[in-house]
């Protein structure tokens, strides 16, 4: 949940293109972020795989007018819309992009090669057909705004009482490195997106935070089995909010078009 989902970056940045907000360099620029290279394999009109810049163009000239975001997770098909084909192959790769325009969508293949500290990764996005159909359990921004302030509320009061709330070295060092992303200013979306948008997926990150402490914090003071139970069952709805608070975020460029926003 702390990192940011290739298809969110994918999205945003797209979008941010197809609108003439950024430059084809600086969009690819931002989607790759870290990896060492992505491509896209299954566009029409290609035999072979290429890179984003050109996938993106192709995509505007096929009737792609903006991209949605799809993080599912096993019975939670979270942003899909089907075919049940393509739904496997999102929840495999626990993300998807969406085209809104054109009946297609992008799932990412990773590969990864070298030695601990230098790992080379590659990104392959899969174009497959599509359902249009309206996404499966996304949010307004407003609704999942409210969800994750609720969300956050209790989980802090319940990890509290077991006593599995982030602490020690390395829970610090996790927080330290968020707190500097923020502090160097660093985009949370692509130009284009309302602030709200904006706000909402900095606070789901802040709650998939807590969220992914609690979890790797160990048994901390949930020794019992049931103890540990209670735990799950905290986290595992607020681990849905964030989720489908994150979809909202990134989605909300698109709904804005379908409103006639913008």
């Amino acid at each position: 949940m702390l990192s940011e989902p290739r298809s969110g970056r994918l999205a945003a940045w797209g979008n941010a293109l197809l609108a003439g907000l950024v430059s084809p360099d600086d969009a690819v620029l931002a989607v790759v972020g870290e990896d060492a290279v992505h491509r896209v394999e299954g566009l029409p009109g290609e035999s072979a795989p290429v890179g984003l810049t050109l996938a993106l163009g192709r995509l505007r000239t096929l009737g792609v007018t903006g991209l949605r975001v799809a993080l599912p997770a096993p019975g939670h098909p979270l942003g899909l819309s089907g075919p049940p084909e393509f739904n496997a192959r999102a929840l495999e790769a626990e993300e998807a992009v969406i085209c809104h325009g054109a009946a297609f969508g992008l799932v990412p293949q990773v590969y990864e090669a070298g030695p601990e500290g230098d790992v080379h990764t590659e990104v392959v996005w899969h174009v497959l057909p599509v359902r249009e159909a309206p996404p499966a359990d996304v949010p307004s921004l407003g609704e999942a705004e409210r969800e994750l302030a609720e969300a956050l509320r209790e989980a802090t009061e319940v990890l509290s009482t077991l006593d599995v709330a982030g602490s020690g070295p390395v829970a610090e060092a996790a927080i330290d490195a968020y707190r500097a992303r923020a502090a160097r200013g660093l985009e949370v979306l692509a130009p284009g997106y309302p602030p709200r948008a904006v706000r909402v997926l900095e606070l789901a990150q802040r709650v998939g935070l807590l969220v992914s402490l609690a979890y790797d914090n160990g048994h901390g003071g949930a020794v019992s089995a049931s103890e540990m139970a209670a735990r799950g069952a905290a986290l595992r709805p607020v681990e849905r909010t964030a989720r489908r608070a994150q979809v909202a975020a990134y989605n909300a460029y698109v709904e804005e078009r379908e409103r006639g926003v913008r």
